[in-house]
Parts: structure tokens; sequence; C-alpha cells
């Protein structure tokens, strides 16, 4: 005879009602059946291992064929005081052994519960701290690396093009200024991300333990959080030229525009691209290459810009291909579900299209061999490398790519757009030396 506990979470407007209960049941061979005795009046079952039920102020009882796989197990809550509203919300998870995690399971108690990180920077926090730094995935900086990436590219793409030329002591500077940004803006992206989602994470293996998906953080610290993380952005985004200001503002409709998009196309990924592609706007205005004024610019910092937007694309449909099961149950949308069977012929369209793009930004630039050597040359062979040899039906090599790609194609393009604007500053330089010498 096995203890079970049952777990339930009361939420709804009557004076922020929050509480948990639990029981102990014995599970015996005997017919199937569970009797619950409780305040409630409607069941809507919505999912396998859930159910919901609304409270309206009176007790009622029922019984219900193989619920939660026990038998005979009753629960009675204790007396209700009158409710100030009609309707409230109960969700009960399945039936657990005790002393494991009330989070949710998404695909039974077969997955593991939460368990506290035991190593890493995560595990020398307070208690109070790791769910916040489990929602800003401090522990999982990859995402914080694709976000800096195009604002390394602009910086880069953009320094040759002031005047004079801006000297690595301010390319640095402004590097810095970007790298501080991304790891903001990026936990907030998380986070609303997270807050959208909060009921779709419980269904997905992946997901099902985030912070707030397991009630660590409820959405109102998650709200709270999120308002704190775009003041801090803010700051960092003041230090900047004015100009800065208005380009980087509107950046802030795509981030929460994101997750909503997963529940209404396919193409996420493309909306998620134009939010993460907006450093390779970014670095023009930052040091001082006025857009609207200098035509060669323009239109390099758009084919910069929608070339990150393609790499974006590709590199996240790799990476939803990680959830695509999970997906497909849950009703998320992604461009991985709808090109399932032709993914590795999109992502080499993808590749090509940003391959193509970075070509035309340095043509608007008029960048040298080295550039297209190095940026073009090595986007290329890098994505190439990663289309043959990801395997879209491993969730570990999905992750592998996905961690990797991002230094593997990032450093190439890096490489060749540092190898131009080291060029151009030095020839600038001896250029300015023969001037004084002259004289």
């Amino acid at each position: 005879m096995a203890a079970y506990s049952f777990k339930y979470h009361l939420v709804g407007g009557y004076k922020g009602i929050s509480r948990a209960a639990s029981f102990s049941g014995a599970r015996n061979p005997a017919p199937r059946q569970s009797r619950l005795s409780f305040i409630a009046g409607k069941l809507v079952p919505f999912s396998a291992h859930q159910i919901r039920w609304y409270i309206e102020g009176q007790r009622f009882a029922f019984s219900t064929e193989n619920l939660l796989h026990s038998s005979k197990c009753k629960i009675v809550l204790p007396p209700a005081r009158p409710l100030a509203l009609q309707s409230y919300q109960i969700r009960c998870t399945a039936l657990s052994p005790r002393h494991q995690s009330t989070a949710a399971p998404a695909h039974g108690s077969s997955l593991p519960p939460y368990q506290p990180p035991t190593n890493g920077l995560l595990s020398v926090l307070p208690p109070s701290l790791i769910p916040y730094a489990e929602l800003i995935r401090l522990d999982k900086p990859t995402g914080t690396y694709y976000l800096f990436f195009p604002c390394l590219f602009s910086t880069l793409l953009a320094a040759p093009l002031a005047t004079p030329i801006t000297p690595p002591s301010t390319v640095l500077a402004t590097t810095a200024l970007f790298a501080t940004g991304a790891l903001i803006m990026r936990g907030a992206g998380c986070t609303i991300n997270d807050l959208w989602d909060r009921n779709l994470d419980p269904h997905v293996a992946r997901t099902r333990l985030r912070p707030i998906a397991r009630r660590a953080i409820t959405p109102f610290q998650g709200v709270a959080f999120f308002g704190a993380q775009c003041l801090a952005g803010l700051g960092v985004l003041v230090q900047f030229p004015t100009e800065c200001l208005w380009y980087g503002i509107p950046s802030l409709l795509l981030v929460g525009t994101y997750p909503l998009a997963k529940r209404i196309t396919h193409y996420p990924q493309v909306v998620l691209g134009l939010a993460f592609s907006w450093g390779g706007i970014m670095g023009f205005p930052a040091l001082g290459v006025d857009l609207l004024s200098n035509p060669s610019a323009l239109h390099a910092a758009a084919a910069l810009y929608a070339s990150c937007v393609a790499w974006t694309v590709g590199y996240d449909m790799i990476y939803a291909h990680m959830d695509i099961k999970d997906d497909k149950k849950a009703g998320i949308k992604s461009i991985a579900l709808r090109h399932e069977k032709e993914t590795k012929g999109v992502l080499t369209g993808l590749a090509a299209v940003q391959v193509g793009l970075l070509g035309a930004a340095g043509w608007a630039v008029g960048a040298g061999p080295i550039y297209y050597l190095g940026t073009c040359g090595g986007a290329a062979a890098t994505m190439g490398i990663q289309i043959i040899k990801v395997k879209l039906d491993s969730v570990a090599d999905c992750w592998w790519w996905f961690k990797w790609g991002c230094w593997f194609t990032g450093g190439a393009v890096t490489t060749g757009l540092l190898g131009e604007y080291l060029v151009r500053f030095n020839a600038e330089a001896h250029e300015n030396q023969k001037r004084e010498t002259s004289f």
C-alpha cells in the first residue's frame, strides 16, 4: 500500500485567495474509482493530468471513473465562508508520491520533480533569488549572445563610416554597453514570454519547471520584475546618444508580441527575428552615423538587419525542433511544425538569404575582400556545415547546434567585420600621418 498526496491550488479574486491542501490515500487493486467531496459547481476537464473546477459556493460530491488512476480516495475541504465573487478556479495536479514537487507534470509522474541547483552560478545565490535567476536564464546565456551579436555586427559595420573613423577605444566602450543591454533585455524577453506562456509551459517537458510555470513566481511578481528590467534597460539606453532612444524604444513592442505570435501563426520565429535583430540597426546611431542623411549607411543597416532576421529564423527553427512533439499536443505553433518535413530545405534557403544580404551590406559600404571572405564566406561555410550535420530528431543534437552555432556563425561574421574595420582604421591613420609629415 503506497501513500499518495493530492495537491490543488485555489486562486481567485476574493482577497487574493491562494491555498493548497493535501490528503493521503491508499492505492488498492479495487475498482478504479475516486470519490471527491468539495465545494464546486462545474467540472471541466482540460488535460490528461489536470482538472479544473469552478466554485459557486455550494457543496457538491461526485465520482469519476478512473480519475487520476487512484481508487476510493476522498477529499473533503473545510467549510467555506461566504465568497464575495461567484467564480473561482481550482487547478489540480495528478496524484503523486509525497514530498514530490507540486508543479504539474507535463507527461505524468515519470518526469523528475524540480530540484534546486547544486552547482554552477545559481547554486551560490540566496534561495529567494534563484527563481528570478532561472527566469532570466542566467545559467543559459546563449540567448544573450544571440541578442548581442547583431549589436556587435552593426557597431563594426558602422565604425568605418563615421568621420573620422571611430577609434577602437570607442568601439570597445560601445560594445560593452551593448553587451550589458543584451543581458538585461534578453532577461526581460524571457520574463514576458513566461508570463504569456504560464498556462502552456506546464505541458511541455522542457519548460514545465520554469519559475512561473511551477508557481515559484506569481504573475504579479513577474510583471513587477519585468517593469524593473525595462527600467534597467532604459538606464543603459540613455548612455548612448539621444538618437538611440528613438531607435530603441519601438523594439519593446516586438519583445511583447512574440509570445502572442505563437498562438496565431506558424511563423512566430519571424517576429522573434524582428525583435532579436534590432541591434543590427542600433550600432549606427550609437556611433553617430545618421541613417536618414547617409544613404549608404541606411542601405547597409537595412541589409544587415534583414540578414540577422534570416539568421534568427534559422537557428530558432532548429531550437523549435526540441519541443516539436510537445508543441503538437499543446497547440503551440512554430515554423518547425509547419515545415517539419522540409526543414533542411527551409534552412538552406534562409542561409542563402542571410549570406546574400550580408553581401549587400558590404557592397553598400564599399567593403573589401577581407569582409567578403570572412563575413560572407564564413557565414556560408558555418551555416552549411550546421544544416548538413544537425540531427533534427535529436533534442540533444538540436541544442548542441543551437548553442555552438551562435559562436560558429557569429564568430565568422565578426571576424570579417573586424578585419574590414581594422584595415580601414589603419589606412586612415597612415594617411593622417603622411599629411602631418608633409607639412
